[in-house]
């Protein structure tokens, strides 16, 4: 371990100025180079997509700039929109901050590698959309994050600063939740300088209906 890289602030619990519930931070004089080894039960990720869980080796590494936090906006569907069922449609999602079209073998690679930027500081990755079914538009329970019903990686360059994904089968009528998953080159989310930011993706909510229209107040 090259001591010019040693953190010497991970030594430091952050309790010399506490805060009502904060609790202590783990510790290391060696920037948790052996962390793994201290939870012996799990695998190291190496790569893999590992569903039980692991344990991973990787830093994090380049931490964007304030200046360079990412950020999305859907395009289409619109938040409340409505659309036809069982018909194809492309989803249209605007990103900036992020330098797109940059993904590693997610069956190899998969959080293998640290976060990095270009030369202007902008991560370079990509993004992802997923659509949940819900039971309603105002349903309050939380999403079975296994349960999806599209999941597409962004993976090519934005055009224009728009992402696209071809939904080629469409939507069975219902209500639905679209989610953006702003990530680095090595799938992981993204990371930024400061805790306290707005979000770095987006999620709307649209409906699918029979005929594409949306249902009045007397229907």
């Amino acid at each position: 371990l090259d001591q010019s890289v040693i953190a010497t602030g991970f030594a430091n619990d952050g309790q010399s100025q506490p805060a009502a519930g904060q609790v202590a931070s783990k510790t290391s004089t060696n920037n948790f180079i052996n962390f793994c080894a201290t939870v012996p039960q799990l695998p190291i990720t190496n790569g893999q997509q590992v569903k039980t869980g692991s344990c991973n080796p990787a830093p994090m590494g380049i931490i964007a700039s304030t200046s360079n936090m990412p950020s999305s906006k859907f395009v289409f569907p619109q938040n409340f929109g409505t659309i036809q069922a069982n018909t194809a449609f492309t989803v249209q999602m605007a990103i900036k901050n992020l330098d797109t079209g940059f993904f590693v073998n997610a069956n190899e690679n998969y959080f293998a590698a640290p976060q990095f930027t270009n030369s202007q500081g902008q991560i370079q990755g990509h993004s992802h959309v997923v659509i949940e079914q819900l039971s309603s538009l105002t349903q309050t329970t939380p999403s079975d994050p296994t349960k999806f019903a599209f999941f597409k990686g962004l993976n090519a360059a934005a055009a224009n600063g728009v992402l696209t994904a071809d939904v080629t089968a469409g939507l069975p009528a219902g209500v639905y939740k679209i989610s953006s998953i702003n990530s680095a080159a090595n799938h992981q989310p993204v990371l930024v300088a400061v805790a306290q930011h707005g979000s770095l993706d987006d999620a709307v909510y649209f409906t699918v209906t029979d005929n594409g229209t949306a249902a009045t107040g007397n229907s």
